[in-house]
């Protein structure tokens, strides 16, 4: 057994003992300016990450830094409210932590959230795009290593990541709550350098419809972990190649903030109607 599985074990055993009878079917993964999404969430415990043996370590501000136990109707989830970037200067291993800790819990669904830029034009700030498929440009994999037979397959099929059938549901609810749901391809870049309107032109080339810093690492986790995973990215901003506009952390998080109550109502329908 590797360091890495014995730290796993260790964490999710320290968070059934906190949390008591653990046995969510649901993991959540907030993204940048995004960790108070789910505000339907009924909480009954939390945690903050510092308490957690061999968590790392929240840098980054929007992110809350705590897991939380509740209920979205009568399904009961975890909740990590912020996550790990490989610009942090994590590894591959310790982005996809959390993942492997859900793994270890029996978590069986993971959703991921994001803050994306919109390299599809047709997209608006404060739109919401489910994510059809990934592009990892990190050059990094977090199953590159030691292999872990318990973890799952040494080589994973990945041409369905994100879930058809929790996509359709997403879908279903969008439409039910009049809330426009884009679909597409999201690039994962390492970052934390926002692109050039050149890197936009070829993201574009490549049949990326949105970008970010994360979640790449997780979906693959998860993939190999057999979690069937639905990814939704927030668009907070539009990258124009011929027409670039400056923009900064600060407003990436603010349009976040003020589009998350449509985020929430979208997870929690989605949410309360999953087998």
């Amino acid at each position: 057994m590797s360091s890495l599985r014995q730290q796993v074990i260790e964490s999710a055993g320290f968070i059934r003992a906190r949390f008591g009878d653990c046995s969510p079917a649901i993991g959540f993964l907030t993204g940048t300016g995004l960790s108070d999404t789910l505000s339907d969430l009924e909480e009954t415990d939390r945690m903050d990450y510092a308490d957690i043996p061999h968590f790392p370590k929240a840098t980054v501000a929007s992110h809350t830094g705590s897991l939380v136990r509740g209920k979205v109707g009568d399904k009961e989830l975890l909740v990590f409210k912020g996550r790990f970037h490989l610009y942090e200067g994590y590894g591959p291993d310790m982005v996809a932590f959390p993942v492997r800790i859900l793994q270890e819990l029996g978590i069986s669904v993971l959703i991921l959230s994001n803050a994306a830029g919109g390299i599809n034009l047709t997209f608006s700030p404060g739109e919401i795009m489910m994510i059809s498929d990934h592009i990892n440009l990190t050059c990094k994999n977090p199953l590159a290593g030691p292999e872990e037979p318990e973890w799952g397959l040494r080589f994973p099929d990945m041409t369905q990541v994100y879930d058809p059938k929790l996509r359709e549901l997403a879908l279903t609810s969008a439409r039910e709550l009049g809330i426009p749901l884009h679909q597409g391809v999201y690039a994962g870049l390492q970052g934390p350098s926002l692109e050039t309107p050149a890197e936009t032109r070829f993201l574009k080339v490549i049949g990326a419809d949105a970008v970010g810093f994360s979640t790449v690492m997780e979906a693959i986790t998860g993939v190999q972990a057999g979690m069937r995973i639905l990814g939704l990215s927030m668009i907070t901003n539009i990258n124009d190649p011929d027409a670039p506009a400056p923009t900064t952390l600060e407003a990436v998080v603010d349009t976040a903030n003020r589009s998350s109550k449509k985020m929430n109502r979208l997870l929690s329908r989605v949410i309360q109607r999953m087998d």
